[in-house]
């Protein structure tokens, strides 16, 4: 079997709420808010950068939606994987539980969310943007 490319990873922190963290990550420390989602009247999600640096924070509240599953507990940091091919790496962790089921999202990428061995979440996403 082979491996997925992996490209890139960007760690995804679990909070209760986001918007109390902005004014930290953006105002104090020059990150700049490039995607958000909204939940329930609030930011369900959200996808900051600065230079080379990349995170994300998505709330519990979210998590717990997307998953569809009550008995999913989210954990604190989900790893998100940037691939080449989504396929591949759904292929390369056969029988791993599904955590959020495939899925087309807002920002431009193709999903997955999988639990590792140790319940840890891990998500892959490739780009559906053209020339990607």
């Amino acid at each position: 079997m082979s491996s997925p490319t992996l490209t890139k990873m960007t760690p995804v922190v679990i909070v209760d709420a986001i918007e109390p963290l902005l004014p930290f990550y953006v105002d104090g420390l020059g990150f700049t808010k490039v995607a958000a989602v909204a939940y329930e009247g609030t930011l369900g999600f959200v996808m900051l950068i600065k230079d080379s640096l990349e995170l994300m924070f998505q709330s519990t509240a979210s998590v717990r939606a997307d998953s569809k599953d009550p008995s999913v507990q989210p954990g604190r940091v989900c790893l998100y994987f940037d691939v080449t091919s989504l396929d591949e790496a759904i292929n390369a962790v056969p029988g791993a539980p599904i955590a959020v089921p495939r899925r087309a999202t807002p920002y431009g990428m193709d999903e997955i969310y999988v639990r590792d061995p140790a319940g840890n979440t891990v998500g892959f996403a490739q780009s559906t943007a053209k020339g990607d």
